[in-house]
């Protein structure tokens, strides 16, 4: 993309916007992260580059969504950015928005901007309502206005849909403020007349910003004041006949260029589909920032390509993304290139992987350095150790590292959040027994109780690694004359109360051993 940005020259300013309707999902991040990384790459090639972002504030509130009380009702068409935002009950907060003009738009862009902050981007925000009424938009207005014929040509040519006759290229505020049910009477710049659903007439000045235009006007439009060169955005809007298709026809009508393209495809939640603000199925970026290290959220997007749809997995997907980011980062990518034999089709595996990494780190200038401690093992010391100075302790012992890090102790913070949540995954839960587990141990049958007996034996001699306990575990089995299904299935009901569970080696390692030796003895003990 920045090879092609290239060729239109060496200044850009690259854009991304989204309509502060509802909570900001990270659905929302892929197209604020591909042009933050579009920008990236563009600097990076020695031009210069500026991500926005256009807060569409000057959009209408379309209905009541669930997190809203009904009062909303009365705010239906009405622009975001001036009815108040809801309350800790969803009702309009009319003190804040009268003292301090705190907006239902202000309400659910913050909270994304703090979550942009943790991952490293910083856009400069171009607020749609404040642009209409400052007159920004008038020049384009003014030109659809007047030429109504030719917008309403384009439209119907390209995305092969009929206007009503009705239709005008210009929304007027009501005389309630809403863009809702008004029917034009008559124009002459800059004035629009109306009248509407309540029997009162007027007349809307597009240089003052009272109304707005439709979408797919209001999106050329505003890519020739802002000067935009570059824009991201997803396959509805890229389709055959879609808003990019119109708006590239009505951009040079208004008298500019529209700007280069890139479509990308949706992030859907596991299991549950596309994220949607308005029906609820979503993680929000402030959740997710909680779960998940902002360098690993960011290598989400950049290893995968644009075209590609991306499943957000907070379960074992979560944990295979983080290993493979700790993987590729603990690699030299640059002396693996420099290896002649490799083919054309490994250099640019190796080229991807690497720009990735680069894309990945939250500094620009910075890059991704691993940790030296898997994802996996951090999550069973986090759910075995009460305390960070333990597990430190514990990586300390074992030589993996000499002293924990600033990102290794914000990863061991974000660890504790996702296993305190409802999105850990089942086979990675650690919950030992203190005491034996005697309805879990009544289900075993003679050969895995023998198993028992034993390991109170080979556990009582075994040197206390991973390693050296998977070696207790087999030589119970042998001692029980039994297969290796009997060692661990009596394993997990004496350590877990259960039939499995994660790999029990690495866990028993980072215990006492005196105390898991202790609960040995006292299940071997009981009556069968």
């Amino acid at each position: 993309m920045a090879k092609r940005l290239a060729e239109r020259g060496q200044k850009h300013i690259v854009a991304t916007g989204i309509t502060p309707s509802g909570e900001f999902h990270i659905g929302h991040l892929r197209e604020i992260l591909t042009g933050d990384m579009i920008a990236r790459a563009a600097r990076r090639a020695g031009m210069e580059a500026e991500l926005v972002f256009v807060v569409d504030n000057a959009d209408p509130l379309r209905k009541v969504y669930p997190f809203l009380d009904p009062m909303y009702e009365d705010f239906i068409g009405h622009q975001l950015g001036s009815i108040p935002a809801p309350d800790a009950d969803g009702k309009p907060d009319w003190k804040r928005f009268n003292e301090d003009g705190w907006t239902y738009g202000d309400h659910f862009l913050l909270p994304f901007l703090d979550a942009l902050k943790q991952i490293g981007v910083t856009p400069r925000l171009l607020p749609n309502l404040e642009a209409y009424q400052s007159g920004k938009f008038s020049s384009a207005a003014r030109i659809a206005c007047d030429e109504p014929e030719a917008i309403r040509e384009i439209i119907e040519r390209v995305s092969g849909r009929e206007l009503p006759p009705s239709w005008f290229p210009w929304q007027p505020l009501d005389s309630k403020g809403s863009l809702d049910g008004l029917t034009i009477t008559g124009y002459d710049y800059p004035l629009v007349h109306w009248t509407d659903s309540h029997g009162e007439s007027g007349s809307s000045n597009i240089e003052k910003g009272e109304g707005k235009l439709p979408w797919r006007l209001d999106w050329p439009a505003k890519w020739g004041f802002n000067t935009i060169t570059c824009e991201p955005f997803g396959k509805d809007h890229g389709a055959a006949g879609g808003s990019y298709d119109t708006g590239k026809e009505i951009a040079v009508l208004f008298g500019h260029e529209p700007p280069a393209p890139l479509t990308y495809e949706w992030i859907s939640l596991r299991g549950q589909g596309a994220m949607s603000s308005s029906s609820g199925n979503t993680i929000g970026p402030i959740e997710a920032l909680r779960l998940v290290p902002p360098e690993i959220l960011r290598f989400l997007i950049a290893n995968s390509k644009p075209s590609k749809a991306i499943e957000f997995d907070t379960g074992m997907g979560l944990v295979n993304l983080a290993d493979e980011f700790e993987r590729l980062s603990a690699r030299d990518f640059d002396l693996e290139m420099q290896d002649d034999s490799l083919s054309r089709r490994k250099k640019v595996q190796l080229e991807d992987a690497k720009v990735a990494l680069e894309l990945s780190a939250i500094d620009e200038k910075g890059r991704s350095v691993a940790t030296s401690v898997s994802f996996r093992h951090l999550a069973l010391l986090a759910q075995i150790k009460p305390n960070d100075d333990q597990v430190w302790a514990s990586l300390q012992a074992s030589a993996a590292i000499e002293q924990p890090s600033a990102q290794l102790q914000d990863r061991l913070e974000r660890m504790r959040s996702w296993i305190a949540s409802g999105h850990f995954p089942e086979e990675m839960k650690v919950d030992l027994c203190t005491e034996p587990n005697i309805a879990a141990l009544g289900l075993l049958n003679d050969d895995q109780r023998r198993v028992i007996e034993a390991l109170a034996r080979t556990l009582g001699t075994a040197e206390w690694t991973a390693e050296g306990i998977t070696e207790a575990f087999k030589n119970a089995g042998q001692e029980a004359d039994t297969g290796m299904r009997d060692v661990y299935r009596a394993s997990y009901a004496l350590f877990m109360g259960a039939e499995r569970g994660p790999r029990l080696a690495p866990i028993l390692s980072n215990c006492s051993q005196e105390e898991i030796l202790d609960l040995v003895r006292k299940a071997s003990s009981l009556p069968s």
